[in-house]
């Protein structure tokens, strides 16, 4: 009896692991059977390298089930205090509408689609994202918008570089940086201007024209709160030729001038408190404008719009489309993931409440300053300021008493200098919280009624902000931010939109190097738990009890899975986290004396972002060539570190290769970089395949970021949120990203934050760590095997119809192959774009295309996909060979065939005219599986180059809605 329930009990620890991995044990039998092999152990064998292969097991513990998992979480979250946060500093609290929460944030069809390379059936986000540009725009008063950044910290420090770019100040390199800019702002910007070599000088305001600048930043309203008239600042600015940058509010902008009407170059900020939860940090999207002049010079990705073959209005990414893999260390930034999924949410919040609701929503948190305001004056406190939007700053000699009684009945504020505390009320501010805000600052009995101060704030006025600063022109004008205010017309767009695009709950996603595999849903869940999303980032740590535990598990499971000794969880994607590892190598080396060490050496087939980080970092970059199998080329390799030997810092290498492959020489390759005093930097894209089986730590390496998003499950979201933390041997711990408001134990004081949070996007880390719980450490070892079956499979059954570009040992791949259209390409016409958008007629979004290499698909069908979904993948390829072999033979010509005119929208196949080679139904239906479940894209195919030449990056009109 006791065997039978300990067996029961297995088998339900278990049942999450056989959720999450796709295939049944009858199909794992099927795909051996097709690959020779016996058991997956013996298709492991062949593939991996036994010298990498880890020895012992993962320690993360054993699985748990669904249930135990959230409950468990659920008590940790309890010892998360959420106190009432008037803490400011970029953070606010807000009501997200239910109607976003339920059917944006916590719906897969918008939480697992991809970034929208391939638009066509990407255009539900792409319109969610031109509206938070066009938000943007409205709202800054400048000419040119992206569709969002990291944090309102790092996209300082990105207006710092575009600042350089295209200053003709050419000769300055120094950056000021007004002293009542965040902290945290100015935190990142100083640490990315030392990677830079540029020297930042933080002052008063005022003082910015006294320096030689190439830029300078200015807070619209300044962190403590007050509402400045920075016209001249700006101007003295741009008479140096510098560049003058605003960090600005964005709800306060719908009452203030818009910093562009002021003259600003730059405006950046976080788009938090339009409808996103604080999240103890993240992760949330911000907003970045600029004039249309330096367009090229625009970090991050611009939504545009352009026509499809038809002549329809339709939308992509414009110029910047991954442009780092295009321009590499040339590129504006390491910018890869956004946080897309965030920046919906904001633009939806601005489209259900409109200008008038969010004006009124403005008013009424001004309003409530107001209010508390006049009752302090009217009681003899002094304020610091006479101007304010939402942020009143205190000058107290009983500052320690006031906080006191205000942690006393759960209340934060900001209390960074010395005899002075801030409050900033929010959107989610009542009557009830002035009196008790009252109560706590004046002691109870006070004799104020917020109603008669309400009354007589009413009756005069406010000068609270400056009539040369009250916004005098309309803003969100565009039907699409006035036509939906009910929740049935909202809830009507949000599914518009959402049908628009294919997401992973339509069908497999398998695009190489980006591992898009199950987000479960039991993993989602805890994201929305008031105790992990309404927390403020800088709130005291005791308050964060249960994110420190959560933390510190997650921690300590990655240390294991990885084979390092230490882990950061700052950077917020996984650009960052290369950029947070260089900067950890780079000080190290100057620890001890090798300042000079700046030589990084960057395999061929590299990620487009290891350059580009690897520039951030002001790293000399020197390629290593790849020979014909797609492996480092050893003699290259040798021959470069002997050459740069002296001033080598590291190398960037991904494992296995981004060719797909693990390379049997990758313990040598660490060797020979450790020769020769550098360090070696593994890049975490790849680590799917390595967790429970290698690690690379135990391979050799020295730093890795992990991507969360791709290996560890937390959704892309349309294009982010990411997190990209690092793992480092102990030798690099020092040298890890800190925090200048709240520390992170482990780093030296001294070292920068590359993130706004000192925990990134600390409210999506419950994804991981659930990810993590449920699978245990047997689940993480077998969904590694099972993407090596999946793999190795789909490669087999491809093969018979394509050439295959590399292979590893025993003519293995690792968890992805690249397959190879240049012969067909050359024999018929027929490019790989053209099959990447056939590929959307059969129901399927496009594997990576042209990378590493040009003229090919790369695949990646993950553990989460069952043998059925990969079939059904294989099955629509055949197929679509079969269509470019009767364009070779003529059946059909290069200019009339369904690929070139692909893909097929219901408009296009139903038409009146009707004059191509193939039948209507075919172009839709071209094999029987796909009118089961039968995705219709709805616009053809996008001109990419009308797009570029004729750049519009905000809502067109609505006619073209209509039409």
């Amino acid at each position: 009896m006791s065997n039978a329930k300990s067996l029961e009990e297995l088998e339900q620890k278990q049942d999450f692991i056989r959720r999450h991995i796709g295939p049944s044990p009858a199909q794992v039998s099927d795909m051996l059977s097709a690959l020779e092999v016996s058991s997956v152990q013996e298709l492991i064998d062949q593939t991996v390298p036994a010298r990498i292969r880890l020895e012992q097991p993962l320690t993360v513990g054993q699985s748990r089930t669904e249930v135990e998992t959230l409950s468990y979480l659920k008590s940790v979250a309890s010892k998360n205090k959420v106190f009432k946060s008037y803490i400011g500093q970029g953070y606010h609290p807000t009501n997200v509408p239910h109607v976003i929460l339920r059917n944006v944030l916590e719906n897969p069809g918008w939480y697992t689609a991809y970034t929208p390379y391939q638009p066509e059936i990407a255009q539900g986000r792409l319109e969610s994202l031109l509206n938070f540009q066009t938000m943007t725009l409205d709202l800054t008063g400048l000419d040119l918008a992206s569709a969002s950044l990291l944090d309102e910290s790092t996209a300082a420090a990105e207006a710092m570089g575009l600042a350089k770019r295209v200053s003709k100040a050419k000769k300055a390199n120094a950056f000021f940086i007004a002293d009542d800019v965040h902290t945290q702002t100015i935190d990142v910007v100083t640490t990315r201007a030392e990677q830079f070599g540029f020297e930042i000088i933080v002052g008063k305001a005022e003082d910015a024209v006294n320096h030689d600048i190439f830029g300078a930043l200015f807070q619209y309203p300044t962190t403590s709160g007050e509402v400045v008239d920075i016209t001249d600042l700006i101007a003295g600015v741009q008479s140096k030729k510098a560049i003058a940058c605003v960090a600005a509010d964005i709800m306060s902008l719908l009452l203030l001038k818009a910093p562009g009407k002021l003259g600003a170059d730059v405006v950046l900020g976080s788009a938090q408190r339009f409808g996103v939860p604080m999240g103890y940090g993240g992760p949330h999207a911000a907003f970045f404008a600029t004039r249309d002049a330096y367009k090229r010079s625009l970090p991050g990705r611009i939504i545009g719009v352009s026509k499809d073959r038809l002549g329809n209005d339709a939308l992509r990414m414009a110029m910047q489309t991954r442009e780092q893999h295009i321009r590499r260390d040339k590129a504006n930034s390491n910018i890869c993931t956004a946080q897309v999924l965030l920046a919906n949410m904001a633009a939806f919040y601005a489209v259900y409440h409109g200008p008038q609701g969010l004006k009124t929503i403005a008013q009424r948190i001004h309003r409530f300053a107001d209010i508390l305001a006049s009752g302090l004056k009217a009681k003899g406190i002094a304020l610091k300021h006479s101007t304010w939007f939402d942020t009143l700053t205190v000058v107290s000699d009983s500052k320690d008493d006031v906080i006191a009684r205000a942690i006393a009945k759960g209340v934060n504020f900001a209390t960074n200098h010395e005899g002075e505390y801030s409050i900033s009320v929010s959107e989610t501010t009542t009557r009830a919280d002035i009196t008790e805000l009252f109560d706590i600052i004046l002691g109870e009995g006070h004799g104020l009624s917020v109603d008669a101060i309400a009354a007589d704030v009413e009756a005069n006025g406010s000068e609270s902000i400056p009539v040369s600063l009250v916004r005098d022109d309309e803003v969100l004008t565009h039907p699409n931010f006035n036509s939906y205010h009910s929740e049935t017309d909202m809830l009507r767009y949000i599914k518009r939109l959402e049908s628009k695009d294919l997401s992973l709950n339509h069908s497999m996603i398998s695009l190489g190097s980006c591992t898009m595999k199950l987000n479960a849903t039991a993993e989602m869940i805890p994201i929305t738990w008031p105790e992990f999303a309404n927390l403020h980032p800088f709130c005291p740590l005791d308050q964060a009890e249960g994110y420190q535990i959560m933390i510190g598990e997650l921690h300590d499971w990655l240390v294991n899975i990885t084979g390092y000794d230490a882990v950061s969880l700052q950077p917020n994607s996984g650009a960052q986290g290369e950029y947070a590892g260089l900067i950890a190598i780079r000080k190290y080396h100057e620890s001890r004396g090798d300042a000079h060490r700046n030589v990084c050496l960057i395999p061929s087939s590299a990620h487009g972002t290891n350059p580009a980080s690897a520039q951030m970092a002001s790293m000399k970059i020197v390629v290593v060539n790849c020979d014909k199998n797609g492996n480092v080329d050893m003699a290259d390799l040798k021959a470069k570190a002997e050459e740069v030997s002296e001033n080598l810092s590291c190398i960037m290498i991904t494992y296995p290769s981004t060719h797909g492959v693990y390379e049997e020489t990758i313990r040598e390759i660490c060797d020979i970089i450790h020769e020769h005093g550098g360090q070696v930097y593994m890049d975490g894209a790849n680590m799917n395949a390595q967790v429970g089986v290698t690690s690379p730590g135990f391979i050799g390496s020295d730093v890795s970021h992990l991507n969360l998003h791709k290996t560890f499950c937390i959704p892309h979201g349309g294009g982010g949120p990411g997190v990209g933390p690092i793992g480092v041997k102990s030798h690099l711990a020092p040298f890890m990203p800190n925090h200048s408001v709240i520390n992170v134990p482990g780093t030296n004081i001294g070292n920068g934050a590359v993130s706004a949070a000192p925990y990134g996007s600390a409210a999506i880390l419950p994804i991981s760590w659930a990810y993590i719980t449920m699978m245990g450490s047997e689940g993480l070892k077998q969904a590694t095997e099972m993407a090596i079956v999946n793999a190795n499979y789909l490669t087999h059954e491809l093969s018979k119809h394509f050439p295959i570009l590399y292979r590893g040992r025993n003519n293995r791949v690792a968890h992805e192959c690249i397959v190879d259209l240049r012969p067909l390409k050359e024999q018929s016409g027929i490019t790989e774009m053209d099959v990447a958008k056939r590929l959307q007629d059969y129901g399927f979004h496009s594997p990576t295309m042209s990378f590493p290499v040009a003229g090919t698909l790369m695949i990646e069908p993950t553990e989460s996909e069952s043998k059925g979904e990969i079939d059904r993948f294989i099955e629509a390829m055949v197929s679509i060979k079969g269509e470019i072999e009767k364009v070779i033979s003529g059946e059909w010509s290069i200019e009339n065939n369904p690929l070139v005119f692909a893909p097929h929208t219901q408009g296009d196949v139903l038409g009146n005219e009707w004059d191509r080679a193939y039948d209507r139904f075919y172009a839709a239906f071209p094999v029987p599986a796909v009118a089961k479940n039968k995705f219709w894209p709805t616009v053809t195919r996008i001109d990419d180059v009308y797009g570029d030449r004729n750049l519009v990056c905000s809502c067109p009109a609505v006619e073209t809605y209509r039409d």
